[in-house]
C-alpha cells in the first residue's frame, strides 16, 4: 500500500530495525504524510520523551533537602524507643544531614553529581561514537535508573554514610551524562540543517517538562516516612525508558530504506524522493540523484556527507579541533555558570531581598524558567533567519547584562511588577543561547560536510561541548555561594558582578565567529547587489537591441 509500511525495503538492515517498528509499520498510515516526514515527527516525539525522564531523576535530591534537614523538630514527636541528646535541635533530620554543616554537604553532592556528569560526558561522547547508538542508550538509561534507585535505598537501608550519597551522586552524574550525545545525534541523523534552530528549540523544551514533572513526582512521596520512593520511583521510568529505547529507537533514516537529511541547507527529500521512499523497491541511486538536485539553495552543491559506514569515528582530539567547537565550548561555560548560579540561589536572593515566604520566592524565581522556554525557541528562529548562531547568541549575551544590573539595583524599590518583567526578561536572554548551543550549535558543528570530512564526530562533538557547559553549571553556584557569604548584611553586589563578567566572556569568545558571520553576510549582500545590477544592465542592453532591431 502507498499509505503502509508494511513493504520491506531492499536497502534496509533488519537487524537494526527494532522490534516495534515491524509491528507498527502493520498499521496505515495517512496519504497526505510521506514515510520521511512520518518518521521525524515519530523521532522526535520518542526522544523528546526519552530526555523528559533523564531530568526527572535530576529533581529528587532537590525535593528531599527539606526532609533530609529540618530546621525545626519541635513540632515533631519524639519517638518513644530513641535517646536523644539534649541540645540536639536537629534529631528528627536524616544524618549526616543533622548537623550545622547541612549546607556544605548538600552543596557537595550537588558539586560531586556535575562534575562527574562534565567528567563522564566526554568519554560518553567518545565511547557512544563508536557504539550503536540504540543499544548504547538503553544500556545509559538502564544503569542511570539504578544508580538513582541506589540513592533512595538509603532510607530503607538505614544509611547514614555521606559518603554513601557521594557515590551515588557521582555514579547518576556519569551515566546520566551520556544521554544527552545520545539522543541528541538521533536528532542529528534525522533532522537537516533547514529551521535546525527553530526544531532544535521546541524540541530543547523537554529539560523544563522534565523538570516540572520531576519535582511533582518526588514530591508525592516527600515524608520523614517515604522520602525513599522520592528517588526510587523515578530510577524506575528512567530505567523503563532505556527499554522503550531499545524497543522503538530507529537510528538513521538509512537503516530503513530512506535518504539522510540535507545537512547543507536542505530539508527532506523532494518530491522524487518522497515517491521513492513511498515505493521502497526504488533504487538507491536514483534516490540520492533527485535528493541532490532538490534544493535551490546554494549550499547544497556541497558534497553530502559519506555513508555511515565508510566514515571512522573522530578522537576527542579531532573534535576539539574542529572550528568553532573551542569557542562554544567555552562560551557555554560561562553561559551555563551563570544560567544555574541564577537557577540554585535566585530563591534565596529574592526571599532575603524582599522578606516573602519560601513558597512566594519559589513561585517568582519559575518565572526565570518560563522566560527561558520562550527564549530557547526564539533564538533558534532568529538563528535560522538571520543565518548567524554567534551573532544571536552574542546579541543576547550583551542586551541580558543591563537586565541582570537592573535587577541587581531595583528588587527592592522597583515593586513586584518590574521583577516579574526582570525575571522574565533575564530568563529569555540567558536560555536563548545556551539552548541554541547545546542542539542546533553542537549538531550543525557535528554534521557540516565542510568541517567533519569523512568523519562520525556528531557525538563526540556534541559532547565536547556540553562537557565544559556541565563544569560551568557545577562552577557557577559554587563561585555565586562564596561570593553571597555577605547576603546577611544583603550585599549581594559580588555575585552580581561576577554574573556581568561571565556575560562579558561569553561574548569575547564568541567575538571571531561573530567577525566572520558579518563578514559573510555583508560579502552576500555586495554580492545579490552585483548580480541585481548586472540582471538589469543586461536588461537595459537587450532591450535596447531589440528596440534598434524594430527600427531597422
Amino acid at each position: 500500500m502507498a499509505n503502509s509500511d508494511s513493504v520491506s525495503s531492499s536497502n534496509e538492515d533488519p537487524a537494526l530495525i527494532p522490534i516495534a517498528i515491524r509491528i507498527l509499520r502493520r498499521f496505515p498510515r495517512p496519504a497526505f504524510i510521506s514515510r520521511f516526514t512520518a518518521y521525524r515527527l515519530y523521532i522526535f516525539g520518542l526522544t523528546y520523551l526519552l530526555y523528559v525522564t533523564f531530568h526527572v531523576v535530576r529533581k529528587p535530591l532537590g525535593v528531599t533537602k527539606n526532609v533530609l534537614y529540618h530546621s525545626n523538630c519541635s513540632n515533631v514527636e519524639r519517638p518513644p524507643d530513641r535517646v536523644f541528646l539534649p541540645n540536639n535541635t536537629g534529631w528528627c533530620s536524616w544524618a549526616p544531614f543533622d548537623r550545622k554543616d547541612h549546607q556544605e554537604k548538600f552543596a557537595g553532592l550537588d558539586f560531586s553529581y556535575r562534575l562527574a556528569y562534565a567528567l563522564g560526558m566526554v568519554f560518553a561522547g567518545h565511547l557512544g561514537e563508536r557504539l550503536e547508538v540504540r543499544r548504547f542508550l538503553t544500556v545509559v538509561m538502564l544503569v542511570s535508573g539504578l544508580w538513582v534507585v541506589f540513592g533512595g535505598l538509603a532510607f530503607f537501608w538505614q544509611v547514614h554514610s555521606y559518603s554513601y550519597f557521594v557515590v551515588a551522586q557521582v555514579g547518576a552524574g556519569i551515566f546520566q551524562s551520556a544521554g544527552w550525545p545520545a539522543v541528541l545525534t538521533l536528532m542529528g541523523n534525522w533532522f537537516g540543517k533547514k529551521r535546525r534552530g527553530l526544531i532544535f528549540g521546541i524540541w530543547n523544551t523537554d529539560t523544563a517538562v522534565g523538570n516540572i514533572l520531576g519535582a511533582i513526582i518526588a514530591g508525592v512521596w516527600v515524608t520523614d516516612s517515604l522520602w525513599g520512593f522520592s528517588f526510587i520511583v523515578p530510577g524506575i521510568i528512567l530505567s523503563c525508558g532505556g527499554i522503550v529505547a531499545y524497543c522503538f529507537v530507529v537510528v538513521r533514516p538509512e537503516d530503513i530504506g530512506l535518504s539522510a537529511p540535507n545537512y547543507t541547507g536542505g530539508d527532506e527529500p523532494d518530491a522524487a524522493t518522497k515517491a521513492t521512499v513511498l515505493d521502497p523497491a526504488a533504487s538507491t541511486a536514483h534516490l540520492s540523484q533527485s535528493f541532490n538536485e532538490s534544493s535551490n539553495d546554494q549550499l547544497d552543491m556541497l558534497p553530502a556527507l559519506p555513508s555511515r559506514e565508510d566514515r571512522k569515528p573522530i578522537t576527542i582530539w579531532g573534535a576539539i579541533l574542529i572550528p568553532g567547537v573551542i569557542e562554544y565550548a567555552i562560551c557555554l561555560f560561562f553561559c551555563k555558570s551563570v544560567y544555574y548560579a541564577f537557577f540554585a540561589w535566585l530563591p534565596v536572593y529574592i526571599k532575603d531581598s524582599l522578606h516573602v515566604k519560601n513558597n512566594e520566592a519559589a513561585d517568582l524565581s519559575a518565572l526565570f524558567d518560563g522566560g527561558g522556554i520562550v527564549g530557547g525557541i526564539s533564538a533558534g528562529l532568529a538563528s535560522d533567519l538571520l543565518g548567524g548562531s554567534a551573532t544571536v547568541c552574542g546579541a543576547m549575551f550583551l542586551l541580558a547584562i543591563p537586565a541582570i544590573f537592573c535587577l541587581e539595583h531595583f528588587i527592592v524599590t522597583g515593586g513586584h511588577v518590574l521583577l516579574i518583567i526582570l525575571l522574565l526578561v533575564i530568563g529569555f536572554l540567558l536560555n536563548g543561547p545556551y539552548t541554541l548551543i547545546v542542539t542546533a550549535v553542537s549538531a550543525d558543528l557535528g554534521t557540516r560536510p565542510s568541517l567533519v570530512k569523512d568523519k562520525k564526530c556528531l557525538t563526540t562533538v556534541a559532547a565536547v561541548i556540553d562537557a565544559m557547559g556541565a563544569l560551568g553549571s557545577a562552577c557557577g553556584p559554587l563561585i555565586a555561594g562564596l561570593l553571597s557569604k555577605g547576603r546577611e548584611k544583603n550585599d549581594w553586589k559580588p555575585v552580581f558582578y561576577y554574573l556581568i563578567a561571565a556575560q562579558l566572556c561569553a561574548v569575547l569568545c564568541l567575538t571571531r565567529l561573530i567577525y566572520r558571520e558579518g563578514a559573510r553576510w555583508w560579502t552576500n549582500r555586495n554580492t545579490r547587489r552585483n548580480t541585481r545590477f548586472q540582471l538589469k544592465t543586461i536588461g537595459l542592453v537587450e532591450a535596447a537591441t531589440f528596440s534598434r532591431t524594430s527600427d531597422s
